[in-house]
C-alpha cells in the first residue's frame, strides 16, 4: 500500500543553516505550512562539524598561545601547561548537543513538522521520504527548497585514501595525535592545522604550490603562510601528491600510525592524515536530476540571482549551490527566498519583497587562523582585472600590535599585523578590505558594514580613530 500524501506549502530539505534560516521566515513570520526533512543533526555542517566546534577548538588552542604569551607580561606559568582534550571535547560534545535541542526547539515553537529522514524527488512537487524509525512517507507542495549543504571529500585514486579523516572526523578526535599531516591548502586546513599546531602537535601541510588561502589576497597568502613557517609548521610547497597511504597500526592518537608515501617517492610517517581537498554537494539520494533540475559539472545546482533552480518551484541555496558557502549567506539567501515566497501579500511582509534576494557582493568573512584573517570585498589582482591597474590605489601598513611590546625582539618579528585597503576611481571607493592579525575577526564585521554601504577612503579617514588599537590603522592609513 502507498503511502498516504500529506499537503504543505513549503517543503524544505535540509535542517542545517539555510533551510532553518527559509523554514522558520516562512513559517514563523507568514505562517506558511512548513515541513522540514532532516537526516542528520539537527542544525547541519555549522553546528556540527563546522563553524561552531571549529571556533570552541580555535579558542581552545588560542588559550594555549595566551599561557605561553603570559610570561612576558611578569606571569609564573611553567612551559608546556597540560591541558586534558578529551574533557574539553566532552564540553565541546554538550555545548552542541544543546545547539541541537534549541533548533529542534525553536522548529516547533514555530510549528514547523519535523521529519527525520533522506528525501528523494518522486516528481517535481513530490517528495518520498525513507523515515529513520521506518516506512516511508510522501510530501507533496508547491515550493521546495533544496538545502542539503555538503559533505568534505577524500581522494580517489589513492590507494589507502580510507586511512585518512576529513574535517568531520577531526571532532571527533578524543586523543591528540603527536605527528598529523593535512593535505589542503584552503582555509578548512589552514584553521584546523593553525589549531593543531597551537596545542603542541607536530603539524604537516602538504601544498600544490608556494602559499596557501590560493583565493585571497597575495597579502594574506604570502604573510600567513610565513607566519604558520615561523610557528613551526612544517609546510611541504609545491607537493606533487600522495600514491598511497599505508595503515602500520590501527589505534587513537599516538597508537595509530600511518606511512605517507608520495609521488615522488618520499615517505613520511604519521599518526593521523586529513584530507582537506573540497567539498560536495549532498545530493545523492535527493537525485534531483530526475526531475530536471540542472547541475554544474562539480555536481552543484544550478540557481539564479533569486535562487531558483531550472525547474519551477524548486529553490537551493547555500553549500549544495557552491557559492559563497558560509553560513550566514545561507541564513540570509533563505530568509530573502522566504520573504519573496510568503511575504510579498502578507501583512508581516509587503510588496517590496517581490523581488527580495541576497546580494552576494561585498559579503565579509573570517578565516580562524594563527592569527586571524579578515577580508571582504576583492582581491588586488581581481580589482586590477576588474578596473585596470590605473584605476586602483593601494594603502597598506605592516606592524606589530601592542599586546606583543613584552615580547623578545625574535618573537615580535614573528607575530604580524598586516592591513590592505584597495581603493578604485577617483573618488578611491573602497572595494576591497584584507586584514590579518590579533583580533581581526571582531573587527572585520564592523569594517564589514562600511564597506557594504560604499564607503570611500575619506570616509575612513574622517573617522577619528580609538587609541590605542590595531583598528585604529584602518582609519589613519596613508
Amino acid at each position: 500500500m502507498a503511502p498516504m500524501t500529506q499537503h504543505y506549502d513549503f517543503i524544505v530539505i535540509g535542517g542545517g543553516s539555510g533551510g532553518s534560516g527559509a523554514a522558520r521566515r516562512a513559517s514563523g513570520w507568514y505562517g506558511a505550512k512548513t515541513v522540514l526533512i532532516e537526516n542528520g543533526p539537527s542544525g547541519g555542517t555549522c553546528v556540527n562539524v563546522g563553524c561552531v566546534p571549529k571556533k570552541l577548538t580555535w579558542n581552545f588552542a588560542s588559550i594555549s598561545e595566551t599561557l605561553k604569551d603570559g610570561v612576558h607580561y611578569g606571569y609564573d606559568i611553567p612551559p608546556d601547561t597540560p591541558f586534558n582534550f578529551a574533557e574539553f571535547k566532552k564540553k565541546r560534545d554538550a555545548n552542541i548537543s544543546n545547539l541541537n535541542n534549541a533548533y529542534e526547539r525553536n522548529w516547533k515553537r514555530e510549528n514547523i513538522a519535523l521529519v527525520r529522514g533522506n528525501a528523494t524527488f518522486k516528481s517535481e512537487k513530490v517528495i518520498e521520504v525513507e523515515l529513520q524509525d521506518g516506512g516511508k512517507a510522501t510530501y507533496t507542495a508547491p515550493h521546495i527548497l533544496i538545502a542539503t549543504g555538503g559533505h568534505p571529500l577524500k581522494p580517489g585514486g589513492i590507494k589507502g585514501a580510507e586511512h585518512g579523516i576529513t574535517s568531520d572526523g577531526f571532532f571527533d578526535i578524543e586523543e591528540l595525535p603527536e605527528k598529523i599531516a593535512f593535505v589542503g591548502a584552503g582555509y578548512i586546513a589552514v584553521e584546523l592545522a593553525g589549531v593543531m599546531n597551537a596545542i603542541g602537535v607536530e603539524t604537516h601541510m602538504f601544498i600544490r604550490g608556494e602559499r596557501f588561502l590560493r583565493n585571497f589576497d597575495p597579502m594574506v597568502q604570502e604573510t600567513l603562510t610565513k607566519r604558520y613557517e615561523d610557528a613551526g609548521v612544517k609546510i611541504h610547497k609545491n607537493h606533487k601528491g600522495l600514491k598511497e597511504v599505508i595503515s602500520l597500526k590501527d589505534g587513537k592518537g599516538k597508537a595509530k600510525l600511518l606511512n605517507l608515501i608520495g609521488n615522488d617517492g618520499a615517505t613520511i610517517e604519521v599518526n593521523e592524515l586529513l584530507w582537506a581537498i573540497g567539498r560536495a554537494p549532498e545530493i545523492e539520494t535527493l537525485n534531483p536530476a530526475k526531475v530536471g533540475v540542472k547541475q554544474t559539472s562539480k555536481g552543484h545546482i544550478e540557481v539564479d540571482a533569486y535562487q531558483n533552480t531550472s525547474v519551477d518551484g524548486i529553490y537551493a541555496l547555500g553549500d549544495v549551490t557552491g557559492r559563497a558557502e558560509l553560513t550566514p549567506v545561507a541564513i540570509a539567501a533563505g530568509r530573502a527566498l522566504s520573504n519573496r515566497l510568503f511575504g510579498t501579500n502578507h501583512p508581516a511582509g509587503g510588496p517590496h519583497f517581490a523581488t527580495a534576494k541576497l546580494d552576494y557582493a561585498n559579503i565579509p568573512t573570517v578565516v580562524f587562523s594563527h592569527p586571524e584573517v579578515g577580508t571582504t570585498g576583492l582581491t588586488e589582482p581581481q580589482a586590477i582585472s576588474q578596473y585596470g591597474k590605473e584605476a586602483v590605489k593601494i594603502y597598506h601598513t605592516r606592524f606589530t600590535a601592542m599586546f606583543y611590546d613584552f615580547h623578545p625582539a625574535e618573537e615580535k618579528k614573528i607575530q604580524p599585523t598586516e592591513y590592505k585597503i584597495v581603493c578604485q576611481g577617483p573618488e578611491e571607493k573602497i572595494v576591497g578590505l584584507h586584514i590579518l592579525g590579533l583580533g581581526s575577526a571582531e573587527m572585520m564585521q564592523g569594517f564589514g558594514v562600511a564597506v557594504k554601504m560604499g564607503a570611500r577612503k575619506r570616509d575612513f579617514d574622517a573617522c577619528v580613530a580609538i587609541h590605542p588599537t590595531s583598528a585604529e590603522e584602518i582609519v589613519t592609513m596613508k
